[in-house]
């Protein structure tokens, strides 16, 4: 029996897809395909906040190595300064490593806060050319500060995805779709993710929440949004038109998600958009004093504001189940009912 919400192949861009899969189709074609099924050379670093659970550490490598992938550990992996992995120079000099090692995918430990600081120093090209040599850098949260940056100074792809510690290093199995989404960027079969929308009521005109859409050639970009709002106004926010816009957060109450909503607003950015995709926003609690105010208010609001749909539920955030993203990449994006499919295709 196949498990309950496990990933299902899509083909090409229907949408026969389950609440939450990542899209992949190859059968039994790997020899011809080009990539590299064999174990994979993992790099871990720590760009931002110190590692606090060493044995989540533990466990996600021991996870990663009996999966059959080399993992090599970045030499201040588990550095201390205060509340970050090293100092501002260590923690530089970790990721100019990874950029270096030739790894297939290079992770961080975990997100937390410190990349913003040290955004100035980063060797961009050298981390272009990285990614040109095939490397995948992977991470989310504080790690948005990186993707946005590297996305605006070089226009190179990052992947929004796992972290070794909350992802990998879980007691426990780790989420079964987190993990085959990892395993298509790893064989190189990723070609997209479809998610089944909330339901939601119709506009007061009768029409749907989201309309039915299906538009190709944008790009894909995103990530945290506290983070990427951070950004605005400097170097390091990209400057994309026409793009599918994701978003996430956690313990961000829905006002604060409202406010980060105009701000990106009246920067003009949200009106240049195709499309905002929400993500998971978690870990808030509600005040008596909402008197019914909650998320679903601010994104009717924003819904009112902008021409571009705005659609839910997307498996990615601070949660177990999610996706794995290249921010940066051209993709389509089609939206049919309640289902809804972001495909960026095969590179081989």
């Amino acid at each position: 029996m196949p498990r309950k919400n496990a990933p299902q192949k899509v083909e090409s861009q229907d949408h026969a897809h389950d609440d939450h899969q990542c899209s992949h189709d190859h059968g039994d074609a790997h020899a011809a395909c080009g990539h590299n099924h064999g174990p994979q050379h993992i790099y871990i670093y720590s760009p931002s906040s110190a590692v606090l659970d060493k044995e989540g550490f533990r466990r996600g490598v021991a996870r990663l190595k009996a999966m059959g992938h080399e993992v090599e550990i970045d030499q201040d992996a588990l550095a201390r300064s205060t509340r970050f992995a090293g100092d501002d120079e260590t923690r530089l000099a970790a990721i100019h490593r990874a950029a270096a090692s030739g790894a297939d995918v290079a992770m961080i430990s975990r997100g937390g806060y410190g990349l913003s600081r040290i955004l100035g120093g980063i060797k961009y090209k050298a981390v272009a050319k990285a990614v040109e040599k095939g490397t995948h850098f992977v991470g989310q949260s504080d790690f948005t500060a990186f993707q946005s940056a590297l996305l605006a100074k070089t226009g190179a792809t990052s992947w929004s995805g796992p972290s070794l510690i909350a992802d990998l290093g879980v007691e426990g199995e780790p989420d079964d779709i987190m993990l085959a989404c990892l395993d298509d960027l790893f064989t190189g079969h990723g070609e997209g993710s479809g998610w089944r929308m909330n339901h939601e009521k119709p506009r007061a005109d009768g029409t749907a929440a989201v309309r039915d859409v299906y538009f190709k050639n944008a790009t894909l970009w995103g990530g945290n949004m506290a983070m990427l709002c951070s950004l605005l106004g400097t170097p390091y926010f990209p400057d994309i038109k026409g793009g599918v816009l994701f978003l996430e957060d956690v313990a961000e109450h829905p006002y604060r998600v409202e406010r980060m909503f105009t701000q990106l607003l009246h920067a003009g950015v949200l009106k240049n958009q195709k499309a905002i995709v929400m993500g998971q926003f978690t870990g808030y609690n509600l005040a008596p004093h909402d008197k019914g105010y909650k998320m679903q208010v601010a994104i009717d609001w924003l819904r009112s504001q902008i021409k571009a749909p705005v659609l839910t539920n997307l498996p990615f955030g601070h949660v177990a189940t999610k996706v794995l993203l290249p921010v940066g990449a051209k993709v389509s994006l089609s939206v049919e009912d309640r289902d809804a499919l972001i495909y960026w295709g095969h590179a081989h």
